[in-house]
C-alpha cells in the first residue's frame, strides 16, 4: 500500500505503515541496554518489551527465543559496535601506531566514566557465558578475533610501509593490544574508576611506540 494517498476532499493523508527491519532494530537495541545492565542470563524480556512498547508476539515474530536475541545482539549490535570503533578508522591511515594511539586518545571523557561503570559488553558477556554456553562463546570469539585480525593486518601492512619494526609478529602484537584494552577496562569497573582505565592506557601507548622501528 502506498502510504500516501489522496482522500475523498483532497487532502493527502499518510497511512501509517509497520517497518519490520526498525520493529527489529528497536529490539535488539533494547536487548542490547538490558544486557549491558544486567548480563544476558538475568536479563528480563519483560523489561525489554517494557522498552520498547512491543507484544511478546512481535518480540518472537523476529527471535524465536531469548537465546536467539542474545545471539544477534553479539552478532549484529557489539560486533558492529568494535568494528566501528576499533577497526574501521584504522583503513584510513598509513601509520598504524599512529591511527591506534589516535584512538586511544580521542576516549571522550564520558565514555571513560561509563566504562569504568559497566565495562566492555563484549567481555562482560565473554566472562559471563563463554564458561556456560558455548554458541555465546563461538560467536564473542568471532567478534574477538575479527579485532584482533583487524589490527594485525593493518600492523602488516603498515611494516611493509616502513612505520613497523621488521621483527614485530604482528598477529601477536594484535592479540596483546585487544587483551591490553580489554584487561584494563575490566580493572577500572572492579575499581569504578577511569583512572584506573586511564592509567592501563598509558602503558599501552608506551608498548605501541616500542613496535616502530629503531632509529
Amino acid at each position: 500500500m502506498n502510504p500516501a494517498k489522496a482522500s475523498g476532499c483532497g487532502k493527502v493523508v499518510v497511512v501509517s505503515k509497520r517497518n519490520p527491519d526498525q520493529t527489529r532494530a528497536r529490539i535488539l537495541q533494547a536487548a542490547f541496554e538490558e544486557m549491558r545492565r544486567n548480563g544476558f542470563r538475568a536479563a528480563s524480556v519483560d523489561q525489554i518489551l517494557a522498552d520498547t512498547g512491543l507484544t511478546k508476539g512481535a518480540l518472537y515474530h523476529h527471535f524465536p527465543n531469548k537465546a536467539a536475541l542474545g545471539h544477534a545482539v553479539v552478532d549484529e549490535l557489539i560486533g558492529a559496535s568494535i568494528c566501528h570503533a576499533w577497526i574501521e578508522p584504522l583503513q584510513s591511515t598509513k601509520d598504524p601506531i599512529a591511527g591506534l594511539l589516535q584512538l586511544l586518545e580521542s576516549i571522550p571523557p564520558e565514555k571513560l566514566a561509563a566504562v569504568a561503570q559497566t565495562g566492555c559488553p563484549l567481555n562482560n558477556l565473554a566472562l559471563e557465558m563463554s564458561p556456560v554456553d558455548d554458541d555465546f562463546r563461538q560467536r564473542i570469539e568471532a567478534v574477538f578475533r575479527a579485532w584482533r585480525e583487524g589490527v594485525a593486518e593493518r600492523l602488516r601492512a603498515g611494516q611493509e610501509a616502513g612505520y613497523v619494526a621488521a621483527d614485530v609478529d604482528c598477529e601477536q602484537a594484535a592479540t596483546f593490544f585487544v587483551a591490553s584494552i580489554e584487561g584494563a577496562m575490566g580493572l577500572a569497573k572492579n575499581a569504578r574508576d577511569s583512572s584506573v582505565l586511564l592509567a592501563c592506557v598509558c602503558g599501552i601507548r608506551r608498548y605501541l611506540e616500542s613496535l616502530r622501528p629503531a632509529a
